[in-house]
């Protein structure tokens, strides 16, 4: 079997892995043999253009270093303050400096130089998200026929947000080099055929004397999951019941509404809140019987954007504390810091309703991990945002639209109401969901794609459109 090389922008740390993809990517690499190469996290004047191997917990992992000012251009700026607000619809909130694309080349350019010495010619390649779209290119470049794949972790963005981005045309072309791409949901593969077959107009930042070929590029949806068995065991740990038992004495009763999410404008935290103020304001006989627990650590916050949800966000949540709170109940308490996953598998049982309630979001695992902590004989209820990815393979939670914050609070009401039997019967149907999609099958299902001797010929974009975890 060949071997398969994983790629990132950062490589596993030491110590237990955070979440499924890592865990299952470990499983996939000791089945395959082969290594994960990305970068190291450190930053050097001046980087070795040779990677350096280590041994992380019995996995492989070459790594290089990067130089400060590259690294602010390719993650900072042109991945994370262009790509990632635009591929999320927020094109007001992407800042364009012409100087980060460069950056952002010469790093997908220095990892192609690095890992095209360690490439054995049957080695599979598996390139992951957004920060390396340009690195199936630059392989190429040097020489490099190893069968090279792509997955796109987050939402891909409709065709006019797609326009606004600096050097789409070459960004689409650089995509068009790899053997497959994978995307989250049927809605992003859509959005992807919509560009192969109409193109982009001419732009003074595009090449537009001819269009992009993906003749040789399959193109699928694989939604992502997590490992819903581990984390229904994990729910009823001793750390997880600790967890239980330290919250269940402050709610006194009261049912809880969760949310659990980085600190990311993209997960309609502002909006979340107001629609539980509006639960309070509508319906009385909710004040003292629930109460809700944001947890929102704090993510990219050197970021202006994301100081600015946090200032959104405290502000709204000091305003439904001041309104509603009497001497022995509190309607809301929000937490920026993070907990490990014994602790939220603990929260997630405990809680009565899962608010995931995204603005746009790639799939989000946060609904899986719901879905799989919880009690069958007592689930809780997953209220979903539609624009989320895990919308497409969980029809059965309460889906909203998460700008309508009136809708969110009347699906807060539904839940809070909802019977036993219901419960039971849309969680079953939910559990059910998150194991046919769980990461290991997400993980078999692209590689099958992939490898060589699976691949086939390919026919054309157009053609491809298939939910590669139920073909």
């Amino acid at each position: 079997m060949s071997r398969l090389i994983v790629v990132s922008n950062r490589t596993p740390g030491k110590g237990p892995a955070a979440g499924g993809l890592a865990v299952a990517l470990r499983k996939t690499l000791a089945a395959r043999d082969g290594f994960w190469f990305g970068w190291s996290g450190k930053l050097a004047e001046s980087p070795s253009e040779a990677a350096v191997f280590e041994d992380i917990d019995g996995l492989s992992v070459a790594q290089i270093d990067l130089t400060r000012e590259d690294h602010h251009a390719y993650y900072a700026g042109f991945s994370n303050s262009i790509l990632w607000p635009s591929f999320h619809l927020r094109l007001d909130l992407a800042t364009i400096e012409g100087h980060w694309y460069e950056g952002y080349r010469a790093v997908n350019r220095q990892f192609a130089r690095a890992l095209l010495p360690l490439l054995e010619p049957d080695d599979v390649i598996w390139v992951h998200d957004y920060h390396l779209i340009p690195l199936a290119n630059e392989l190429r470049s040097l020489g490099a026929r190893n069968r090279i794949g792509f997955y796109l972790h987050i939402p891909f963005p409709t065709t006019d947000a797609l326009y606004a981005i600096p050097h789409h045309n070459e960004l689409m072309r650089d995509l068009s080099r790899y053997d497959v791409v994978g995307l989250q949901a049927n809605r992003d593969v859509g959005a992807f055929t919509e560009f192969a077959e109409h193109q982009s107009p001419s732009s003074l930042s595009g090449n537009p004397l001819r269009s992009v070929d993906f003749s040789r590029t399959e193109t699928a949806a694989f939604p992502i999951g997590s490992d819903p068995d581990a984390f229904a065991r994990l729910a009823v740990t001793p750390a997880a019941t600790k967890m239980v038992r330290r919250v269940e004495r402050s709610l006194r009763d009261s049912k809880l509404i969760l949310g659990v999410d980085r600190l990311d404008y993209s997960k309609g935290l502002p909006q979340r809140i107001e629609a539980y103020e509006k639960l309070l304001d509508n319906d009385t006989r909710f004040r003292r019987t629930v109460h809700m627990m944001q947890v929102a650590p704090p993510s990219r916050d050197t970021i202006k954007e994301y100081q600015e949800t946090s200032d959104t966000l405290d502000a709204i949540c000091g305003r439904v504390m001041g309104r509603f709170s009497e001497p022995d109940w509190q309607p809301l308490t929000y937490v920026k810091r993070a907990y490990g996953q014994p602790s939220l598998a603990g929260l997630y049982r405990l809680a009565r309703v899962g608010l995931v309630t995204p603005l746009r979001d790639g799939m989000n695992l946060v609904a899986h991990e719901f879905i799989a902590s919880q009690d069958p004989t007592n689930p809780g209820v997953l209220i979903l945002s539609r624009f989320a990815g895990a919308a497409e393979i969980f029809p059965e939670a309460i889906q909203v639209n998460p700008f309508d914050t009136d809708e969110t609070a009347e699906a807060l009401r539904m839940a809070l109401d909802m019977p036993l039997d219901e419960r039971i019967a849309r969680w079953t149907a939910l559990m059910d969901a998150a194991r046919l999609h769980s990461v290991d099958n997400w993980a078999a299902s692209f590689l099958a794609r992939l490898s060589p001797d699976t691949s086939g010929a390919a026919s054309g974009t157009r053609d491809m459109l298939y939910l590669a975890s139920t073909g």
